[in-house]
């Protein structure tokens, strides 16, 4: 389950306590309704408000498992939102825009988006995505303060430097103290964690960690390869020119 959300289904659909809880941020009315009614007949509990500061709020309350949200909005744009719920939550954003090109896709990805798609989006895609995020998000633990391991799972920790990986809590620790990581640069970091001081090329870590074939820009694996060395260490991950990246042990 996503830090700040309610009860996840993995599957999208509604599971047997409560539905997915989506929070749609779009100011644009038609496609608003258009959208709420899709997810609900996939079994979604919809929230939807139309302008970036209520969607702010609304996202800091918590109680949601996933953020769907415009990028163009008013009061609030879909980039500050982004960022502004980054400060408090690790929930799962799908970004969805009518600006598709690689530079708006970059630029939503590093405001703290895990995903982002191109409207027109046909809803089967949607839902899709969807499901792809909330399984990606069932490997976050919720947040708890920071403490070392536990010394009865020593077997399950694995030591990189100065990081530290426990792969029964899922948590990550560099230099004792606890690291708060997203869900998608979770799953980057287990990838690499799981082939150590070998190169991994982009499309493996595409299939891999984003779970399907990338159909835009492969930098998305450079950029967030990038935000996890500013919490890791730079050292920790190696740019091996002209075929990928690997783990240093």
């Amino acid at each position: 389950m996503a830090n700040g959300g309610g009860a996840a289904s993995a599957g999208g659909a509604a599971s047997a306590q409560a539905p997915v809880a989506v929070l749609l941020v779009e100011d644009d009315e038609v496609i608003r309704k258009s959208v709420t009614m899709a997810l609900e007949r996939y079994g979604y509990a919809v929230t939807a408000v139309a302008d970036g500061m209520t969607g702010l709020e609304r996202a800091r309350e918590g109680g949601h498992d996933l953020l769907l949200l415009d990028v163009m909005l008013p009061e609030l744009d879909g980039i500050s939102l982004t960022r502004g719920v980054r400060e408090v939550s690790l929930v799962p954003i799908l970004m969805m825009s009518a600006r598709g090109d690689a530079l708006d896709v970059v630029t939503g990805l590093e405001a703290g988006a895990d995903d982002y798609v191109v409207k027109p989006v046909d809803v089967p895609v949607l839902v899709a995505r969807i499901r792809s995020l909330l399984r990606r998000a069932s490997f976050t633990p919720d947040a708890v303060p920071a403490a070392e391991p536990a010394a009865d799972h020593a077997a399950e920790r694995l030591r990189f430097g100065d990081l530290t990986l426990d792969t029964a809590s899922l948590e990550v620790f560099r230099g004792g103290e606890r690291i708060e990581l997203s869900p998608t640069e979770l799953r980057l970091l287990l990838e690499f964690a799981a082939h150590p001081g070998i190169v991994l090329d982009r499309q493996t870590l595409l299939r891999n960690v984003w779970d399907y074939g990338w159909d835009g820009d492969s930098r998305v694996v450079d950029l967030c390869v990038q935000r996890l060395r500013r919490k890791i260490g730079a050292e920790r991950i190696e740019t091996v020119r002209g075929f990928g990246y690997k783990l240093r042990r």
